[in-house]
């Protein structure tokens, strides 16, 4: 048996083994294979840290309100600011509009900026019923609606589109909405496109701070000062009526005639509420009384 075995193994052919071959590797294609994987490193890491920027850049910044909420929510401190200011000023409320229970409304400003209601059918008079009037700063409408219940054609004036809205919806509940055309616009850019008989001035005087300047001068009217107002209404025509505080520099206002020529007439007025002086009203041209 172990002959036969021996025999077979002698006869089987020799079997070969076989030896792993190394093909060289250039040079070449190494180092751009390095470069291919160090590149590739950068980008993982660039990805990475810029996921982390955007991560930390959320935390740290609420992200922006729809449109809709955010108007919902300026329009609750808009009411909120105006409950504070309507508190302060709550007993004059009839002294501005004497319908203020059929449903006036004014915004915070016009709570302190709007002209008692007796002060201006007082400066309305001065206009002869007919006239074409342009109130320059009409804000919540009161003083076009006296010259409007005057008899006068009125062009309202205001940049604020929410002032020009509240001043139609007032000029509604006295009843002269028919007698007033409302423009949303800056009175400086429109004052070379209108005509009118009578201008009306009462710019804004700087909120009720303004009491606190021993003088106050027609440079710290807003948005721009005393002279530049006049000169833009003399465009539209000499016959102008200026609502100005009470402390104002009767100096400069006078001086405001002589920037036409002829000189204008003038005529000044202290103005009263409940026997308290609390603002001057200038007259040129023909609404002065000689």
């Amino acid at each position: 048996m172990a002959n036969r075995r021996a025999a077979a193994l002698a006869l089987a052919p020799a079997r070969r083994r076989r030896v792993p071959t190394v093909t060289p590797f250039p040079t070449h294609c190494f180092l751009r294979l390095l470069h291919a994987t160090a590149r590739r490193r950068r980008r993982r890491l660039a990805a990475g840290s810029s996921t982390a920027a955007a991560a930390k850049h959320w935390k740290r910044s609420p992200p922006p309100r729809p449109e809709a909420e955010a108007q919902v929510s300026d329009a609750a401190t808009d009411e909120a600011e105006e409950a504070v200011v309507a508190g302060k000023y709550w007993a004059q409320r009839h002294s501005l509009f004497s319908l203020y229970d059929l449903g006036v409304r004014m915004d915070a400003e016009g709570w302190y900026s709007a002209t008692p209601e007796s002060i201006a059918a007082t400066q309305a008079a001065r206009a002869a019923p007919g006239d074409r009037v342009v109130d320059a700063f009409s804000g919540c409408g009161g003083n076009a609606i006296q010259f409007a219940a005057r008899g006068c054609r009125v062009v309202a004036v205001e940049i604020d589109p929410r002032k020009a809205e509240l001043a139609a919806h007032n000029a509604r509940i006295y009843g002269v909405q028919d007698r007033i055309q409302f423009l949303v616009g800056d009175f400086y850019r429109l004052a070379p496109f209108l005509k009118a008989d009578v201008v009306f001035l009462s710019p804004p005087w700087g909120g009720p701070s303004y009491i606190q300047a021993p003088v106050y001068t027609l440079d710290m009217l807003q948005p721009k000062d005393g002279h530049t107002m006049f000169h833009a209404a003399l465009k539209i025509s000499p016959n102008i009526i200026t609502f100005l505080p009470r402390t104002v520099d009767m100096n400069q206002v006078r001086g405001l005639s002589r920037l036409s020529c002829p000189h204008l007439d003038f005529e000044s007025e202290e103005n009263y509420v409940n026997d308290r002086l609390i603002a001057t009203t200038a007259y040129f041209g023909k609404t002065a009384r000689s």
